[in-house]
């Protein structure tokens, strides 16, 4: 028992954030687990279409998740500026929009780094309200066609940040908490990015994913997420060390918590306003 609470305890430390480096080349996890979501959405968006009257065809789809792509990483990168590295952008505004780190003064695969979940929300649906509006198509119906299986994907992304060391949690004294090389502090801290893997990724993909048969009108499973999301990250973001530069934002709230409020408030109002009212009322 106790070889095992060691080898748990210092994980972090025995992994390394870079799958293969060939020179001044390097293939990184957390870019790689990118690569991974965006095909398991893509797999699981598929068999819906051939399982289920989508209404929607493959190359619609294809079209669809090529945009999404553009949209997480653009709008990743830049809310990550806007919510965490203004200051940094300020200083160095060519060397910040840049998604991947040059710190090692080599090429990286697949090596984005500084990305902000609820950035990459806002820019995937931006796009996804351009390309729906060009394909004449309706918003909601083509977001609501991959949202059941997006969680599972998004658990990917999160342990790749589990592999990468960051976004850890706070410092805790529970058998649960581990060892984290780039902590500024030598102590056990939970791993929250497992904590979101879980309940933001798998437990949010079964929830929708038996639910996406059962949508009652186009939007549901869209507000759903948003909603199940932003509660499930509002409260984990206690688990989770809130950003050394900015602190709490607002009262005892970490910037996370407060674009989570945000983010259950843009939810219910999908819900509430995309409902129909019952005929003869």
């Amino acid at each position: 028992m106790n070889d095992f609470l060691f080898w748990w305890q210092h994980l972090p430390s025995q992994m390394n954030p870079v799958i293969i480096s060939l020179g001044g080349f390097a293939v990184r996890w957390y870019g790689m687990m990118y690569i991974i979501a965006f095909a398991v959405v893509w797999l699981l968006t598929l068999y819906r279409m051939k399982t289920e009257k989508t209404g929607f065809d493959r190359q619609f789809a294809g079209d669809a998740l090529t945009w999404a792509m553009v949209g997480v990483v653009l709008g990743g990168r830049l809310g990550y500026i806007l919510f965490y590295g203004l200051g940094g952008f300020f200083a160095d505004p060519l060397g910040t929009l840049l998604p991947w780190s040059s710190t090692s003064g080599g090429c990286s695969f697949a090596g984005i780094t500084g990305m902000s979940y609820h950035g990459g929300v806002i820019g995937v649906v931006l796009a996804m309200w351009f390309f729906s509006r060009s394909q004449k198509k309706g918003f909601f119906e083509t977001f609501d066609l991959f949202i059941p299986s997006l969680p599972l994907g998004y658990t990917f992304g999160r342990l790749g940040n589990f592999i990468n060391g960051e976004l850890y949690g706070r410092v805790t004294d529970a058998a649960v908490g581990m060892y984290f090389p780039l902590a500024p502090t030598v102590e056990l801290r939970h791993p929250s990015q497992l904590y979101e893997a879980f309940l933001e990724g798998i437990v949010m993909f079964v929830i929708l994913w038996a639910l996406r048969k059962r949508s009652p009108y186009p939007g549901f499973l869209s507000g759903l997420y948003l909603f199940g999301y932003g509660f499930v990250r509002f409260f984990i973001e206690y688990f989770r060390e809130p950003d050394a530069h900015l602190g709490f934002v607002f009262l005892n709230f970490s910037m996370g918590q407060v674009l989570c409020f945000a983010m259950m408030l843009a939810g219910a109002a999908v819900l509430l306003l995309q409902k129909k009212p019952s005929p003869g009322r």
